[in-house]
């Protein structure tokens, strides 16, 4: 199989999928392969999962990359090969080549403190960013892949954050009122006295945002109420 179509397989795509798509099926992937969801006894799927997530992360950003260069007007992208079948030995000796050749990424920038009043974050990728106490109000961050960020006693007031995934985020004494957390998943996150005055968390009597597993204590809720 050729490179390229290596990559759209990686993450169950057709060749010639749409730069949407790509991001898409990264940040459903990262989800279900992320190593901190698999139970820590069962090593052998946990080291299963990091693999899967490295292969993950290299096909979103060789295709990112490669959209990028052709969307000059000098340029047309190349036309979508048929897919091939592969075995599963063949699958097999692809991982184990990029396992032995992947780099660990270098750690993130410091961003705690920074100013992204009313910035436009949607669809960005800031896994385990330190932005404690950086300044959010207004921004879009709705689709942005927020797992392990650091938010602690940041203002995240009036922020769009629809469908944001801050799994095992530390929010605490953060501020987020009146921001919009619709379809948000919050699980496993530290949201100890944070401020959700007035955020929008229901439709109805329907809670819309995932909390499974996370720390409210001493949070103030969006009626006012201080959660025990």
């Amino acid at each position: 199989m050729r490179e390229l179509e290596q990559y759209y397989w990686v993450l169950d795509l057709e060749p010639g999928a749409t730069l949407e798509e790509v991001n898409q099926a990264y940040k459903d992937l990262a989800f279900i392969w992320h190593p901190d969801r698999i139970p820590h006894d069962n090593q052998r799927l946990k080291q299963k999962a990091q693999r899967k997530l490295q292969q993950i992360n290299e096909a979103r950003e060789k295709l990112r990359s490669l959209k990028a260069k052709y969307q000059t007007p000098h340029h047309q992208p190349p036309p979508p090969k048929k897919p091939q079948t592969r075995t599963y030995e063949a699958q097999a000796r692809t991982y184990e080549a990029q396992a032995r050749t992947y780099e660990p990424p270098k750690p993130n920038p410091d961003l705690s403190g920074q100013d992204f009043s009313r910035a436009n974050l949607s669809n960005r990728d800031l896994s385990g960013r330190n932005m404690s106490y950086a300044n959010l109000s207004g921004a879009n961050l709705s689709d942005t892949f927020m797992h392990k960020v650091i938010l602690r006693g940041a203002n995240l007031s009036d922020t769009n954050m629809f469908r944001a995934n801050l799994l095992l985020a530390d929010l605490r004494e953060a501020n987020l009122r009146n921001a919009n957390l619709i379809g948000a998943d919050f699980s496993g996150a530290d949201l100890r006295g944070a401020d959700l005055t007035g955020a929008r968390m229901r439709s109805g009597d329907r809670l819309l945002v995932k909390l499974i597993g996370a720390n409210l204590s001493g949070a103030i809720m969006p009626d006012g109420t201080i959660h025990a």
